[in-house]
Parts: structure tokens; sequence; C-alpha cells
């Protein structure tokens, strides 16, 4: 039976190209010249910390860190940007999360949002991602499309099709 898998990946090299474009980037501009910035990136739990001198430079940086990130393919869902940043002395610091895996709250949206679409498919939640196999290919093609649509907050990728 043909299947194929959703699933919410970020792929840390492509991550990590996007920081270090962001980091040239920043060093060039003439609005942060001599300026506190430092951007590290966390591989392992795909963490960005971010330091700069004060709130407006770090919603700078953040504008810059989303657009740069989206150029390289990631979706600007993937930010956790949620967390307010915190000021401790002279700087101000900030914890952007990316995420990276489809949680189970989200995997179980997405299989509501399937069985509300009415189509000959079934979706199981296997780990972080959600596999969804139908008899016709063409019934997947359609919950590909209309998941395209849907809003959850999270980049969704459809990956794995197997007829």
């Amino acid at each position: 039976m043909p299947s194929f898998d959703i699933v919410s990946k970020v792929d840390a090299q492509a991550l990590d190209n996007a920081v270090n474009v962001v980091t040239k980037e920043i060093g060039n501009r003439f609005d942060f010249k001599g300026a506190h910035i430092v951007i590290d990136l966390d591989k392992k739990s795909f963490l960005i910390k971010l330091e700069t001198d004060d709130d407006m430079k770090m919603r700078q940086l953040l504008d810059v860190l989303v657009s740069r990130a989206h150029k390289q393919g990631i979706a600007p869902e993937a930010f956790d940007l949620s967390k307010e940043g915190s000021q401790v002395g002279k700087a101000w610091k900030k914890e952007v999360q990316v995420r990276n895996g489809l949680k189970q709250e989200d995997a179980k949206k997405v299989v509501k949002f399937i069985k509300d679409a009415g189509l000959k498919v079934q979706a199981s939640i296997n780990d972080d991602l959600v596999r969804v196999t139908g008899k016709k290919i063409d019934d997947l093609q359609t919950v590909i499309q209309a998941a395209k649509g849907w809003d959850l907050g999270v980049p969704l990728q459809f990956e794995n099709m197997r007829s």
C-alpha cells in the first residue's frame, strides 16, 4: 500500500550555515559596528543563544536570523521566539529554540486534520512522525496538498513516499 511520512525536521547543516551567514552580515553592518554581539549555536539541542547591547539590536538580530534562515530553506515557524529575552547587566540575552521533530500534540493535530478531510487514508503516529497510508497515490497527494494549507505553527515536510 502506498504511504508517506509527515515530519518536521530542521537540517543541522543548513541551520549552521544560516548562523554563519548572520554572523558575517552583522559584522559588516554599519548599525552594528562596535556593538557587543554574540551568536552561539548548540547543534545538539538546536538552541541559539543571542546576546546584544539593547532590545532594539536584539529585535534586528532576530529579524536577520529568521530571514537568512528562510533563505537557507528553514521555515520561519521552526524558530520558537515566544520566550522573552532578559537583561543581564548591560547586555540583552535571549535563547531561541529551533523546533526539530514533530511533538505528540502536533502529531495528534495532524491526524485530526487528516481525519476531518474525509479521505480514504489512515494516519498513525510513530515517534516524531505521522505515517499516512492509502490505497491510491492520488489520495496521498491530496493529503499533501491539503497539509500545505494547514496552520499548525510548525513547518511540515513530506518524505519517504512509497508506492
